[in-house]
């Protein structure tokens, strides 16, 4: 519909204090009661996106979580202009709370710039979107079980109650009443949930920042879902936009994590866009810490 989106009016809307000084607000706070790390990178990214030309645009980030964002507060950032070339210029971003960094990122704009060198990879072969169930769907269709473990049922109807932005369907969904490990890999369709239209395309950049990160470090846990999750969060963050794309179309979001070790867990994923053209690349290392006990059945 054209109800705009949230993520433009609310989530990624900052409030200007003082020249390359912007206070951000929270929208939507996961369970663990942490700052979604997608809200810190897309706010970021529009703060750095303030500080250059509107003929600029973005090309890469790169960003580290240093401590846990308290949902309970806005965050400053703070923004310093790095270098302004011909061609390319550097922004960096540090998000401020309680008087201490928790979050820091460069980012990297480029005018536009024509070049014969060119290729990308092939876009993996899905059903439309059109076909799927939506997470909220898939969701409701669990809940319908009647042998569904109470405890479970709670989870996922606190799940199904979160005001998430994000329209998304998986592909591939995984059985979630096996415990049976699967290959790290996932795919699902994603778009913003409202309309944002035709617009400079930093903002569809950020949005798409906001995006990225929601399960994606979920997917290097896809081999060990015997285990229970006792910690998990975001270390860095790093993407590159390579075309324009619109955020409130679907794009198929391909996940996969090549590596899981010393309680880390690298993914790596691919935004494309509904015509085949790879539109952005993300990667992703995070800490992950699990319980040694087998998860009980949830049926």
């Amino acid at each position: 519909g054209d109800l705009r989106s949230v993520l433009i009016t609310s989530v990624l809307n900052l409030e200007r204090l003082e020249v390359d000084l912007f206070r951000g607000r929270h929208h939507w706070v996961p369970a663990t009661q942490h700052l979604f790390g997608g809200q810190i990178v897309g706010q970021a990214l529009v703060a750095a996106a303030h500080a250059v030309s509107r003929d600029e645009q973005v090309h890469s980030l790169h960003c580290y979580f240093v401590r846990t964002g308290d949902p309970k507060v806005p965050v400053l950032y703070e923004v310093e202009r790095t270098r302004t070339g011909k061609s390319f210029s550097v922004r960096s971003v540090k998000a401020i709370q309680h008087g201490k960094p928790i979050f820091t990122c460069q980012a990297s704009f480029q005018l536009s710039q024509g070049s014969p060198v060119q290729h990308q990879f092939t876009m993996p072969t899905v059903p439309p979107p059109e076909e799927l169930l939506t997470q909220d769907e898939l969701i409701q269709k669990f809940l319908q079980n009647p042998n569904v473990a109470e405890g479970y049922r709670k989870r996922l109807t606190k799940i199904q109650a979160q005001d998430v932005p994000i329209d998304i369907k998986p592909v591939n969904p995984p059985d979630i009443f096996s415990s049976e490990p699967h290959e790290p890999k996932q795919l699902f369709w994603v778009r913003a949930r409202g309309y944002i239209g035709e617009t400079d395309m930093k903002v569809h950049c950020c949005v798409a920042a906001y995006i990225s990160d929601y399960a994606f470090l979920g997917t290097a846990l896809l081999p060990h879902r015997q285990y229970r999750i006792k910690f998990m969060v975001s270390l860095d963050h790093s993407m590159w936009f390579h075309a324009p794309f619109r955020a409130d179309h679907w794009m198929l979001y391909e996940c996969e994590s090549p590596w899981a070790g010393g309680c880390r867990g690298l993914v790596q994923g691919r935004l494309w866009r509904r015509d085949g053209v790879l539109a952005v690349t993300c990667a992703q290392e995070g800490v992950i810490r699990v319980e040694q006990t087998p998860h009980q059945s949830k049926l």
